[in-house]
C-alpha cells in the first residue's frame, strides 16, 4: 500500500515536471512573439538584459505552475 502511494507521487511529480518545462516552452514563445526584436538573436549575441529577463521568465513560471501542478494533482 505505501510503495503504490509512493509511486503514485513519483508519476505525479514527473507528469508535473513535464506540464511545468511544457508551459515554460510556451511562455518564452509569447515573450518571443511580443518583444519587438528576435529574444534568441540577442541571447546569441550575449545580451545581458536580455538573459536576465529571460531567465526571471522561467524562474517565475516555474515556480507559479510548478506550485499549481502539485498543489492541484497531489
Amino acid at each position: 500500500m505505501e510503495f503504490t502511494i509512493t509511486l503514485l507521487n513519483f508519476v505525479y511529480a514527473i507528469f508535473g515536471a513535464i506540464l511545468t518545462i511544457v508551459f515554460m516552452v510556451i511562455g518564452y514563445a509569447v515573450f518571443d512573439k511580443i518583444t519587438p526584436f528576435d529574444t534568441s538573436r540577442q541571447l546569441a549575441e550575449k545580451n545581458t538584459a536580455v538573459g536576465i529577463v529571460v531567465g526571471s521568465i522561467f524562474v517565475g513560471l516555474g515556480v507559479a505552475v510548478g506550485l499549481v501542478i502539485g498543489l492541484g494533482l497531489n
